[in-house]
């Protein structure tokens, strides 16, 4: 057996419908672990289900097993609920995240809509997670480059990626010998996203970083999947930007 699998384990992805989260759950699935998935529309998880299904790895326990539940996760009670639920796991991702980002005159609204929908909802999840985490399992967070390498225009969004990275330091010390790490991506390609802002977005993000181009869902799940499986990682953030934080 290869040291780096996720055979026999179980593995929760918040937000694992779509974009990041659905290329970790189906890599968690090629690896072998049965998947739980959660988000906010029953369709899209089971669309993602489909997904992983047809991808996911046959280890000697069999066929891999996806779940769905729906879930806000910026509702805390939903969340204690959810792990309760689901009861002992091994590994949890937590990229399921919603806000707006904006300047220093912005609204109290907007200020602290990233708090809200990223920094919160990641802490909460960790609270309720930690009971039923396995003593060899793991929590991998995500942030984002301007935790590092801020632009204009995003002071709040900076400082919530920075929370979460404390946090990160702050879990893996106080959940000890459950491993806990951030992953913090670049920009990511999104299908469909040509001739709109976040098209011309892609662009800038070429001559920001300095791989010149933006990531891909899979670079990160890849990432995430790591945190995962190596169990001498703990307490660290890795940034899967292409150089962005370098320039």
């Amino acid at each position: 057996m290869s040291h780096y699998t996720l055979e026999n384990k179980r593995v929760v992805v918040i937000g694992g419908s779509s974009g990041i989260g659905l290329a970790t759950a189906i890599q968690a699935a090629e690896a072998g672990a049965d998947v739980i998935i959660a988000g906010r529309s029953a369709s899209r998880l089971e669309e993602a289900r489909e997904q992983i299904t047809k991808v996911g790895g046959k280890g000697a326990s069999g066929e891999t097993l996806v779940y769905v539940h729906v879930l806000d996760n910026q509702d805390e009670q939903q969340l204690e609920a959810f792990f309760a639920r689901i009861g002992m796991f091994d590994h949890l991702f937590t990229p399921g995240a919603a806000y707006t980002r904006g300047p220093l005159t912005s609204d109290r609204e907007t200020a602290e809509s990233c708090f809200k929908g990223k920094f919160w909802p990641q802490y909460f999840a960790a609270k309720y997670a930690a009971p039923y985490l396995s003593a060899s399992g793991s929590i991998t967070l995500m942030s984002g480059g301007f935790s590092q390498r801020p632009l204009d225009g995003g002071a709040s969004y900076a400082a919530c990626n920075g929370a979460i990275e404390s946090l990160g330091k702050a879990l893996a010390v106080e959940l000890a010998s459950v491993r806990v790490n951030v992953v913090s991506p670049g920009t990511i390609w999104r299908e469909g996203q040509e001739g709109s802002p976040r098209g011309d977005h892609f662009k800038d993000y070429e001559k920001l970083s300095l791989l010149k181009r933006v990531g891909y869902n899979e670079e990160i799940a890849h990432t995430v999947t790591y945190l995962m499986t190596n169990t001498f990682t703990t307490g660290s953030t890795l940034y899967v930007d292409g150089g962005y934080t370098l320039i």
